[in-house]
């Protein structure tokens, strides 16, 4: 088992089979809607996942441009009320094919928010790729288009997701199991 800052990771989803998934997620999205095609990444967890999937596209013959949208849950405590852009995109999404990257999807409310925000600014069609659906933690009806991996219900880090801005740097998507033996 790793030990990255004194900490044990588990590896769930392996350099391997994430890289394997993302060839086979850019093969569907191809045959999909991409008319002038834009790629959004959520950032910053998805900031990994999404380059890999843009090369992965690329040797599908694709060639989007690419914006990247940062977004921030916010409300009282640790239960999120709302959505919040902190940093928008550029380009003007009328009449376009967009595929919203991120990383995660658990409840829902923030890939909805930018999935109906792009709809109101006259996208074409929204799809949605994410790495990892906790569908156990859905609270809104949302579901993506494409998905890399089911993932249970654990706090994930790696392959851009953090804890307090570590581990995002992992090659792999692991869960911390606890400090390392000394």
């Amino acid at each position: 088992m790793p030990v990255v800052r004194g900490k044990n990771i588990e590896p769930l989803f392996t350099a391997e089979q994430i890289a394997e998934r993302n060839h086979a997620m850019a093969k569907e999205i191809a045959s999909g809607p991409t008319k002038d095609l834009l790629v959004i990444a959520v950032l910053k967890g998805s900031f990994i996942f999404a380059a890999d999937l843009l090369r992965a596209l690329h040797e599908t013959g694709l060639a989007p441009e690419v914006e990247f949208i940062t977004l921030s849950s916010y409300g009282a405590g640790t239960v999120s009320q709302g959505v919040r852009i902190v940093k928008d995109i550029d380009s003007d999404v009328k009449d376009r094919d967009v595929l919203l990257i991120d990383d995660i999807l658990e409840s829902g409310r923030t890939l909805r928010f930018a999935k109906e925000l792009l709809y109101e600014r006259g996208a074409r069609h929204v799809s949605l790729a994410v790495l990892l659906d906790k569908s156990v933690k859905r609270q809104e009806e949302l579901e993506a288009d494409y998905v890399g991996f089911e993932c249970p219900d654990y706090f994930v880090v790696g392959y851009g997701m953090d804890v307090a801005y570590a581990f995002r740097e992992l090659p792999f998507v692991g869960v911390v199991t606890g400090d390392a033996a000394s």
